[in-house]
């Protein structure tokens, strides 16, 4: 929520100097277009590695792809087809090669009774163009509500997309299809913290979802979360999206703002070439708060999460002041 950037903001600068920061062998890039000051979803490219797409929390229907060896916009998207978006939050690259915009946002937690999924082919040349998108109804089958992470998996091609609440968020399964006629209802299959993206991984083993001050993965099988580890997320001023790294040797975490960060950040494997929880953190879905940490970082990360609860309830309480408003 834009509002809320500056008191995230200040939350972030206190409780980075109280958690060490993850390693990362490749600090990432700075988005340099001053177009966007908002950047609030990221998905790696699969038709031209190392690029990245981006897009506003706004009402404009435009893409931007970016460069991460140069931080430059090497290509603009404008859809078409999609009439005027309301709140762009989420964007994802499925396994047909397309890219699904989720106009999914809704600060006002449930005054739309619908949003919508734009989908258009990623683009094979990188110029700037205008592109004809296929745009999706969605309805959530236990009434509207607020989210900002919308996933395909990269095996199945099914649509999930996260709730973001203060007390807490749904995982909603999209139909096995997505229907251009008609509503496409999505039904609740779990509970999730508050969520403001998320990803797969490359091979579809693992979802990644990521908050304002933290980020957890989740083992997923059978179409369904299982049990779930601590990712070392970087401290940003406003944490909005999250995406794999093409290849999946990293994840790549992004904030709003101008000239914002993009930070990489190794995944950490469990000794068999899979998962990005390295702490032995595993619990349920939604199963309590973060992990203390290992080793010498138990005491600083224990301070950290009062420097989060802190943070967190000065944030939900300007949101609830701003709707009183």
């Amino acid at each position: 929520m834009r509002s809320l950037s500056y008191v995230a903001g200040a939350a972030a600068l206190v409780l980075a100097a109280a958690v060490p920061a993850a390693a990362a062998d490749d600090p990432g890039f700075t988005i340099k277009d001053p177009r966007i000051t908002e950047s609030s979803g990221l998905a790696a490219s699969r038709a031209h590695p190392g690029v990245y797409w981006t897009h506003n929390d706004q009402d404009q229907p435009l893409i931007y792809g970016i460069d991460s060896r140069t931080g430059e916009t090497v290509a603009t998207i404008t859809l078409q087809g999609v009439g005027e978006p309301r709140d762009m939050e989420a964007i994802s690259v499925g396994r047909d090669g397309s890219i699904y915009v989720g106009d999914i946002g809704d600060n006002l937690d449930g005054s739309w009774d619908h949003v919508w999924i734009y989908r258009f082919p990623e683009p094979k040349q990188l110029r700037d163009q205008t592109v004809r998108a296929t745009q999706f109804t969605v309805r959530y089958a236990d009434g509207a509500r607020n989210a900002e992470a919308l996933m395909v998996h990269p095996v199945t091609g099914r649509v999930y997309i996260a709730s973001k609440n203060e007390d807490g968020g749904g995982l909603y399964e999209g139909p096995a299809k997505l229907s251009a006629s008609g509503a496409n209802v999505f039904r609740r299959i779990a509970e999730v913290p508050w969520v403001t993206d998320g990803a797969f991984s490359p091979d579809g083993k693992e979802l990644v979802l990521r908050s304002y001050f933290s980020a957890r993965a989740y083992e997923w099988k059978d179409g369904r979360p299982g049990a779930d580890s601590r990712v070392r997320a970087p401290i940003q001023q406003q944490a909005e999206s999250v995406t794999y790294a093409l290849d999946g040797t990293a994840l790549m975490f992004g904030s709003e703002g101008e000239q914002s960060d993009v930070q990489r950040v190794e995944v950490e494997t469990d000794g068999k070439g899979s998962g990005t929880g390295g702490s032995g953190d595993r619990s349920t879905p939604g199963g309590g708060a973060e992990a203390a940490g290992d080793g010498g970082d138990r005491g600083a990360v224990t301070y950290g999460l009062l420097v989060v609860v802190g943070g967190t309830a000065l944030v939900l309480g300007v949101k609830r002041l701003l709707r009183r408003g």
